[in-house]
């Protein structure tokens, strides 16, 4: 599996670092031994809403040749949702498997138009935006629908990672990866349509 980890210029670091020290675990397994990622950008380098800057492995891509684009949230994603030039960048992965967000990345989503008669959720504080672009909002920590998955707020990052984790490697891989991480929680809120 071949992953894009899309960042930009207000995004919320936390939204993309607690997936990727996760989901980068896949090559711990058999099953998903192999994956690779580049980190996606505009710009050779962004920074976040807080001032902190990265830099980014390639710019521009086609987001085609990927199996599954991630897209984290945080402040920029109110403009950028408006922004042709990177919306029509992110609509590129079209054919992706799978297309996935935490928190407002689903604003970017479904700007692209990925969203058009899914059910979707979002950051809680972010509910409305994200209504004109899907079916229904669901007030819950992660929804699957079909090949895209949209998750909740900034920590539900890890949950993501893990919830993904699990369906491509397996529970046992995704305990696994929960004791690695030293992390004791158990996921609520979890969509399948």
């Amino acid at each position: 599996m071949k992953m894009a980890f899309i960042l930009f210029n207000g995004v919320t670091f936390l939204d993309f670092v607690g997936f990727y020290d996760v989901i980068y675990r896949l090559n711990l397994f058999d099953q998903t031994k192999g994956t690779t990622w580049d980190i996606c950008g505009l710009t050779e380098e962004v920074t976040d809403e807080l001032g902190m800057s990265v830099k980014v492995d390639v710019i521009k891509p086609d987001l085609s040749q990927y199996d599954l684009v991630f897209v984290p949230g945080g402040m920029g994603t109110r403009k950028l949702k408006e922004d042709i030039e990177f919306v029509d960048w992110i609509r590129t992965a079209e054919s992706a498997s799978h297309k996935i967000s935490v928190c407002t990345g689903s604003l970017l989503l479904g700007a692209a138009g990925f969203l058009k008669d899914k059910i979707a959720t979002t950051h809680p504080n972010a509910y409305e935006l994200l209504q004109p672009y899907c079916k229904e909002v669901i007030r819950t920590r992660i929804v699957k629908d079909g090949n895209v998955i949209t998750a909740g707020g900034v920590a539900t990052s890890i949950d993501l990672g893990l919830y993904l984790i699990e369906l491509f490697a397996g529970q046992e891989e995704a305990n696994i990866v929960k004791k690695q991480i030293d992390y004791p929680y158990t996921a609520v809120g979890i969509v399948e349509v």
